[in-house]
């Protein structure tokens, strides 16, 4: 695997080496090794997938506090997404700052987001399918989320939002959310 360093701390994009051969090929998608050489402690606990059905649908931005906080590894296994973290971590160096990548079944990028980074996806196909690792149980009363179109965060979405759940876009702005 490769490691891509982000402008968010602690958030990578891991590309895969495939070895391939005139079968197709064969490349490893996660390793706890590998992960904890670049400094990642990323143990998993849940496994999680999403279909979408159209295009331009958003799922997110949301988070969960501690002692719930979310590491999350995830991979687009059919179609695309336009995967984007925002790092809500308090005192981090990059606080407020989002990384936004395309996850396609065509380019196998995947994208390792820290805990405390509220994450979401906005479908570029119909038939859009995600798979993701996930650190920690799910505990709603310690989810958090702030909106996709929140002006503070000027998140550039490659293609117009035109579905997105109640709850999602119930979310406040970053300047009005308790945080933590």
């Amino acid at each position: 695997m490769k490691f891509i360093r982000t402008a968010v701390e602690g958030a990578y994009i891991v590309e895969l080496e495939p070895h391939g051969d005139d079968r197709g090929f064969f490349a490893r998608a996660y390793s706890v090794t590998e992960f904890a050489e670049q400094g990642i402690d990323f143990t998993v606990r849940n496994a999680n997938t999403t279909h979408t059905a159209a295009r331009g649908t958003l799922r997110g931005l949301h988070y969960q506090l501690p002692p719930a906080a979310e590491d999350k590894f995830i991979r687009c296994t059919r179609g695309a997404v336009y995967s984007v973290l925002v790092d809500m971590r308090p005192g981090s160096p990059t606080r407020l700052q989002h990384v936004g990548v395309e996850l396609s079944r065509e380019n196998r990028r995947a994208l390792v987001i820290p805990g405390l980074c509220a994450a979401g996806a906005l479908t570029l196909t119909d038939d859009a399918e995600t798979f993701y690792l996930v650190s920690a149980d799910y505990s709603p009363d310690l989810e958090r989320g702030i909106r996709f179109d929140d002006p503070a965060l000027a998140i550039d979405w490659p293609i117009p939002v035109t579905a997105v759940s109640d709850k999602d876009r119930s979310w406040r702005d970053i300047d009005s959310e308790e945080m933590t």
